[in-house]
């Protein structure tokens, strides 16, 4: 039997490979083996045909590790099947990278090659070297963006390093180039440095027309993404925090709309004051919202509270306009909105119960809600999450690529809070208002729409914001 790794990953998908003896009932033995464990079975294909057998993949999802090893043990013990091998499916999607460098034009011939490279290629750097702005037009500048990580903060994995993070940077690539036809390609740092990483991106920007800072730890991240954005002269943006605060607002903005509340009246409370919570909170406040509370560890955030940071007295100057304390079990009194983008399991249905009518939760926390879809329907009127399992899922694919899209066309310098709310309400405009329903308040990642909109809205705000060098 194969050497299976039964860890526990964030997909559990397999194909198990079997030689089955062809003769009557032996399919049979092997699916309702299968399902009487409770596997679930996807497809089942023929790999090979032999005299006596036939050779199927199976793809199966279990509910855990457990399963698929119980599969894996039981198989053999059946008549007639012998278990070939057994592939996890997302380690096999990430075989040799999931990303790849591809000539736009190809070189077939002698001419192709000397205007591709030697001798052609001279005239134009020396075009370039003469202004560089050219670069935009005769390079892959115009249209590629850096995606950057010390790999200290990936989404619920933490600080695990450079070359651990390279499979989500290339993801984040992938989906750039998917959904908003912008090549990316990840740049992964060896150094937790501030100075460091400032100075390398620096160093790497002319060959890049945008940088996307990823999964970098607070506060180091602030700091950096303000160097970058005042030193550089291409847009420098930190997904975790904006990308999450952009898609959260446009969520929000079409919830206020089925509960029928206006920005000013509600009270959010926000779980979680980090970088994507800082930043949620900043565009929220500029969506009219006036009473923000957030929590932490420590409980709500106010100014006077002993031993505060000084990055949380920042944020409590902001927020929390009656100085509320106690935990989040008592804030959550009378709120219209929570937000969490925290831990599991840190919202209960007593707390459901004390909030506002028509109370909304975004339950953000990922690979697990706050609180699960399940406990919380029947006590609030929206509920969003991050998964893709449950409706209104609310993620950064929705931002990022149609942002970066439209500050790329018009060559802006810089993405400004205008460029961000103008995504925001490009997101949610994506709803017509008589469409807008509890279970649908978010587009779907699969809206083909949506980049080319946000991209739209992101030039226009960029032109009108004087950061545009292009303004057609």
């Amino acid at each position: 039997m194969p050497q299976i790794d039964y860890a526990s990953r964030s997909s559990n998908a397999f194909t198990l490979r079997l030689r089955l003896q062809n003769q009557p009932g032996t399919l049979d033995r092997v699916t309702s083996t299968i399902a009487d464990i409770g596997g679930n079975i996807g497809a089942i294909n023929v790999a090979e045909v032999e005299k006596d057998y036939l050779v199927r993949d199976f793809a199966i999802t279990p509910t855990s590790p457990d399963q698929i090893r119980e599969i894996a043990d039981r198989i053999p013990t059946l008549e007639g099947v012998e278990l070939i091998s057994v592939v996890d499916r997302t380690f096999k999607l990430h075989e040799r990278g999931k990303i790849e460098v591809v000539g736009k034009q190809p070189i077939r011939t002698r001419d192709q090659l000397s205007m591709a490279y030697t001798p052609g290629v001279a005239r134009v750097c020396k075009a370039i070297h003469e202004d560089v702005s050219k670069a935009y037009d005769l390079t892959i500048k115009s249209n590629v963006v850096a995606v950057v990580t010390d790999g200290t903060a990936v989404l619920g994995l933490g600080d695990i390093g450079p070359e651990a993070a390279l499979p989500v940077m290339e993801g984040k690539a992938q989906l750039f180039k998917d959904f908003g036809s912008v090549d990316a390609f990840p740049i992964c740092l060896a150094t937790k440095d501030v100075d460091e990483i400032v100075r390398t991106v620096k160093l790497i920007s002319p060959g890049f027309g945008g940088i996307n800072l990823e999964d970098i730890s607070a506060p180091r991240c602030f700091e950096i993404e303000r160097r970058l954005k005042e030193e550089l002269d291409i847009p420098v943006f930190h997904d975790d925090q904006h990308g999450t605060a952009v898609v959260t607002a446009a969520a929000f903005i079409n919830a206020l709309k089925v509960v029928n509340k206006r920005a000013e009246d509600v009270k959010v409370v926000f779980a979680g004051a980090g970088a994507a919570g800082t930043s949620c909170t900043k565009m929220l406040l500029s969506l009219g919202v006036r009473n923000v509370i957030g929590v932490d560890r420590q409980g709500a955030i106010y100014s006077s509270r002993p031993g505060i940071t000084p990055e949380k007295l920042e944020y409590a100057k902001i927020t929390n306009p009656n100085e509320e304390k106690g935990t989040l079990h008592d804030v959550i009194k009378g709120a219209d909105f929570f937000i969490g983008l925290s831990a599991p399991g840190l919202l209960t249905v007593d707390d459901l119960k004390q909030m506002a009518e028509r109370p909304v939760v975004f339950a953000m926390a990922n690979p697990d809600p706050e609180i699960t879809p399940e406990e919380a329907s029947p006590y609030v009127a929206v509920m969003a999450t991050g998964r893709s399992d449950y409706p209104n899922q609310i993620n950064n694919v929705l931002c990022f690529p149609g942002l970066f899209k439209g500050a790329l066309a018009c060559r802006a310098s810089d993405i400004t809070e205008e460029m961000k709310l103008a995504a925001a309400y490009a997101i949610a405009g994506c709803i017509d208002d008589q469409a807008l329903t509890a279970d649908y308040i978010i587009p779907s990642v699969f809206d083909t729409t949506v980049a080319d909109r946000v991209a739209e809205a992101v030039k226009s705000a960029a032109i009108a914001g004087g950061v545009a060098r292009i303004a057609e």
